[in-house]
Formats: structure tokens, sequence, C-alpha cells
């Protein structure tokens, strides 16, 4: 545990030391395309995926990689720590998110992340939220941007079930474009505002695209919500060493 903590110490000294000047560095890039400045920050994101590879020994493996779309889709993912708004860029093909308008305040790493054109909504804003969802997700959706979702709209430890919002669903049905359903187990290595990096390997399971046609959101949203909960459990390191235990137990009790 003591290795762990001094790994990520490091870790988090490069990170302070690399992030505010690229952050400086993403601002001058404004005038470029977007697709120029997502080029830009994401650099950013494979140096800090390069730091928790190597000084804290957190790798990944991706299953379904053969699943990924050709064209502009919806990703709908499980999230459970900071790991995959960093890997999913280096994942899937140039993207933007649906996020919580607050994080483009915060010193640096938003204003780094407000030149990648997210769709940065109010919350409590109803179905005003959900129209600008829709409008803003299909101009990026078009201009060759991915849309990348977390239905549950906020970190939930493993094991944990968040409600799963229908906005990822509702862009989906309103542009028909594909869903790409992802589960993941990042948070038995990186909690939730936890310090410590564990190290490991991440399991990424990327499912088939559902084509939206002819269903309602609230039916895509479930599905959706299925799958992933299904594979999570599936391959949750966690739950694998609850199954392993029990099945020690019932040897001995045997």
């Amino acid at each position: 545990m003591m290795l762990a903590f001094l790994r990520s110490a490091c870790y988090m000294l490069l990170l302070v030391i690399i992030t505010p000047p690229y952050a400086i560095f993403t601002l001058a890039c404004f005038p470029l395309s977007a697709h120029a400045r997502y080029r830009v920050t994401s650099t950013w994101t494979r140096m800090i995926l390069f730091l928790l590879q190597h000084v804290c020994g957190l790798r990944y493996r991706l299953l379904g990689a053969e699943n990924i779309p050709k064209t502009p889709s919806i990703v709908l993912s499980k999230h459970q720590s900071a790991w995959e708004t960093l890997a999913f860029q280096k994942i899937f093909p140039p993207q933007v998110w649906v996020l919580k308008k607050e994080l483009l305040q915060i010193p640096f790493f938003g204003w780094g992340l407000a030149m990648t054109s997210p769709i940065a909504i109010d919350r409590t804003a109803g179905r005003s939220a959900l129209d600008q969802v829709v409008e803003q997700g299909q101009e990026r959706l078009k201009s060759g941007f991915w849309v990348v979702i977390f239905p549950e709209g906020t970190r939930m430890p493993p094991g944990k079930r968040g409600s799963y919002r229908i906005g990822g669903a509702w862009l989906a049905t309103h542009t028909n474009t594909l869903v790409v359903p992802v589960a993941h187990n990042a948070g038995e290595f990186w909690a939730r505002n936890a310090f410590v990096k564990k190290p490991g390997i991440i399991t990424v399971s990327i499912g088939k695209p559902i084509d939206p046609a002819g269903m309602e959101a609230n039916e895509l949203n479930a599905k959706v919500e299925e799958w992933i909960e299904t594979e999570v459990v599936r391959i949750s390191q966690r739950q694998t060493a609850i199954n392993s235990s029990t099945i020690q137990t019932e040897a001995r009790n045997q």
C-alpha cells in the first residue's frame, strides 16, 4: 500500500507540473478548428495515461474493440472513476462529452475541457437541457465527433448503480444514431476522489452497437442499462473475489 501511495504522489506531482502550462498552451489554440483543438487537448490526455501506466502501474485491456462503429456514434458508459474520461479519448475516435457546466469553471482543467467543444448543460433545466443535448449533439455528430455520455451522471462506487438518465437515449432516438454501451471496472483501481491509484489491469468491455430505429427513449435507455450492469458484474474483479470466497466457504462446509 505504501508503494502505491508513493507512486500516486509521484504521479500527482508530475500532473501538477504538466497541466498548467499545457492548459495555457491549449487556450492559445482557440482560433484553430474544433478537430484541431481536440488533437491538441488529447495529447495531454495521452501523456497522463502514459504516467498512469508507467508511474502508477495502471493499465487496461479492451474487450469488444471490433464493436466500435466506423461512423460517429453515441457512447453510453458506466461511470466509476476519472480514469475513463481519459482513456475513452484514446479508445474511441474524436469525441465530445455531455457534462455539467460547472466543470468548465475548474482552473486549468476546465479551461482545457472547454476547448474540446463539450455539450455543457444545466442539469436542473429539465426539458430545456434535453433540447440542448439534441440540438448540440446533432451538430457535433454531423461535424464528425462522437458523443460520450455517462447516463448515471456521477461516479458510482463498484457494486453500486445510479439512476440512468434518459439524455443519451433521447439524443439517439431523436438523431437516429447508433448507441455503443460500455462497461468497465476502473473504480476498483481508482475510486472516486481517491488519491491512491492501485496498480493493475482495468477491463473495458464494448458492447455491440444498438440501433435506436423504432425504439422509444425509455426502451433504449433500459436496454443499455441492462447490458452495462450485467457486463459490469461479469468483468468485475470485486465480484470474482466474492464468488471465489463463496466457493471456498461452501467447499469447507461440505
